[in-house]
């Protein structure tokens, strides 16, 4: 049976492990009272620069606790960001650290800030990555077991450097680490690049903020005494100017966007102009699941973040797969009600986006030295006995749940299908989910226009400069448009959980080569508030594979098969189950300009005419896991 368990209960369980430790009962700290409390707990050395392999040195911050009298295990923060100056999660993981018996150390990727050399996305994990722990065993105060950690960023290097098994490499916690994600089952992101074969707009933000290849350089071997002073003087932070980035983002042609900010030229320009199967995504710090995984994993995850689905698909993948029978038993994951890396500043009641979400408190602290002591101290702490391997939030019930599997075990396929008269455009015509499949043929059309796009209101979404905030929005302002199909249930009479994947199949046409589908799941409350759950795309050229492209022909209905989205929601007894269909949803998706061309490099765009067919014989569909009994 599954498993509903409260905040109460978790705190029960875990304090069995944590009892001795003076952080059972935290006070509220601010940067400042961590930062004395280091000056008196903790040794740091600033900018060791430590040496790879190529003889490029990365600046590193060490801290270790004082009056130690054994060899101390380590957690790796590894970072694009500046840390000249600590704050927030990374100060409050210094802090943790210490105060748990471990040293904590913090480095630049190569090319930023204080590290020598020439950035790379993901900063070369398997060379870079790899050195560094050769460089941490070896050191005179290690017990040779490094635990990896970090959140967006900091977590995305760690599963490519857990595919090199470095023996060092004892246990990993990545925190939101969608984008360092190639290629696993049916997602072919490359790092959040494309979701469906469709480019995601944030990089055009997140890559005018960090990228700074046009930046101040220290001399080559510069004493290390030299650099902690030049540190205490400039930390080498760029001040970007501010970008109205909702303007901006709606350049066209795509490939003139960074030009258009006067933002560093190089990657934007080079990653637009590769399709999904490029061989070039091989040969960076990406994770493809064919790489496998050596190393145990706590992964946390959010539910209103920019890799949801593909992030769970990685863990299945490395419970299935990986060649370690131990590390395929040791992945747990924990899902929570948040937007992109939020577990560390979020507390009840929680307002996400426009819907208010309760019991959201979790022990994440607890449980990540609770894992870090059972690996990198060999600690009898009954971790892995005691913990579930998934721990999940469910929307509706607001309630934390856990299970041995995901999907929990048991969980069954059930289908809506799509049915309308003709006429379901817009929040205001017909369109119906149904039980079964319609008897009578029908479609519905609408017009999609690349320069009056459907704009995007929440969701999954994070760096993207301001113009799209994470969560759930009341969605009734979308859905009056008529480029919008919206199909509704009848008012449920009974409560409905979803938890899983949720698969949408459309059976289209349209008068052009290529264009592009979107889908919204949401759940619709009595008094009519659509709150988005789920959305994701599709570029129909790749409908048949992203290392093929097949266009297509006016009068033709085609098969599509959406990426998977992914929620736990009780949809309750009286409330209805909507799904939107559109073919935009700007600016979280680039705009498909529907001429069959590359997209990126054009500027007139055309419009489609689309067509979402619904019968017997064409059964538009959306198809829900609903748990069962585990």
């Amino acid at each position: 049976m599954r498993t509903v368990v409260r905040i109460g209960f978790l705190s029960f369980v875990f304090s069995f492990f944590f009892l001795a430790s003076s952080w059972a009962q935290k006070p509220t700290w601010l940067d400042e009272d961590r930062e004395r409390w280091l000056d008196k707990h903790a040794t740091v050395e600033r900018k060791l620069m430590v040496p790879m392999r190529d003889g490029v040195r990365l600046a590193t911050d060490l801290y270790r606790p004082k009056d130690y009298n054994r060899r101390l295990p380590t957690l790796f923060w590894r970072t694009p960001y500046n840390f000249n100056k600590l704050s927030g999660t990374r100060l409050k993981f210094v802090h943790e650290a210490i105060a748990h018996g471990y040293a904590f150390l913090i480095q630049n990727e190569r090319g930023k800030f204080f590290s020598e050399g020439e950035w790379k996305i993901l900063g070369l994990p398997r060379t870079d990555g790899y050195d560094a722990l050769d460089w941490i065993s070896k050191q005179s105060w290690s017990n040779g077991k490094v635990g990896t950690i970090g959140c967006s960023s900091s977590a995305e290097w760690q599963m490519a450097l857990a595919a090199m098994n470095h023996p060092a490499h004892a246990a990993m916690v990545p925190m939101a680490p969608g984008a360092g994600i190639g290629q696993v089952g049916e997602f072919w992101e490359q790092g959040n690049w494309y979701r469906g074969g469709v480019e995601q707009m944030f990089y055009l933000t997140w890559l005018y903020g960090v990228q700074n290849v046009q930046r101040p350089l220290l001399p080559l071997g510069i004493e290390r005494g030299d650099v902690v002073r030049l540190s205490k003087y400039f930390d080498l932070a760029p001040k970007m100017p501010k970008i109205e980035w909702k303007e901006k983002l709606a350049t066209l042609p795509l490939n003139a966007a960074m030009e258009a900010v006067d933002g560093p030229q190089g990657i934007f320009s080079e990653f637009l102009k590769r399709k999904p199967n490029d061989p070039q995504w091989d040969r960076g710090g990406l994770w493809h699941g064919r790489d496998g995984c050596g190393v145990p994993g706590l992964w946390l995850f959010s539910w209103y973040d920019i890799s949801t689905a593909p992030n769970l698909a990685m863990v299945d993948h490395i419970r299935r797969t990986a060649t370690d029978a131990e590390v395929r038993a040791n992945q747990f994951v924990i899902m929570a009600p948040l937007p992109h890396c939020a577990f560390f500043r979020s507390s009840s009641p929680l307002t996400l986006g426009e819907r208010t979400v309760n019991n959201i408190e979790f022990p994440y602290e607890e449980q990540i030295f609770g894992w870090f002591d059972r690996w990198l101290k060999n600690a009898d702490n009954g971790f892995l006995k005691n913990t579930p391997k998934v721990q999940y939030f469910t929307f509706g019930s607001d309630q934390w749940r856990t299970a041995t599997t995901w999907p929990p075990a048991g969980s069954k396929k059930s289908s809506m299908y799509l049915s309308s008269q003709d006429r379901a455009n817009s929040l205001f015509g017909d369109g119906a989910l149904l039980a079964d499949p319609p008897d009578r043929a029908s479609a519905d059309r609408f017009t999609y226009d690349p320069t009056v796009p459907v704009p995007s209101l929440g969701g999954g979404i994070c760096c993207i400069g301001g113009a799209i905030e994470a969560g759930a929005f009341d969605q009734r302002t979308i859905e009056a448009r008529a480029d919008v199909l919206v199909y509704t249930s009848k008012k449920l009479t009974e409560d409905f959980e979803v938890t899983g994947a949720v698969e949408v199949v459309l059976y289209v046409s349209s008068d052009a080569k290529d264009t592009d589908f979107t889908v919204k799941l949401i759940d619709v409350f009595p008094d009519g508030t659509a709150y988005n759950l789920d959305e994701t795309i599709q570029r129909v050229r790749y409908r048949e594979g992203y290392d093929q492209t097949v266009f297509m022909e006016q009068g033709q209905v085609y098969k599509v098969k959406m990426p998977s989205m992914v929620t736990s929601n009780v949809f309750k007894k009286g409330h209805r189950i909507r799904l939107d269909v559109s073919s935009s949803n700007f600016p979280r998706f680039a705009r498909n300009l529907n001429t069959g061309g590359p997209n990126y490099n054009e500027s007139k765009p055309s419009i489609a005419h689309n067509v979402v067919h619904h019968s017997k014989l064409h059964p538009s569909r959306v198809i829900f896991t609903v748990p069962g009994n585990e």
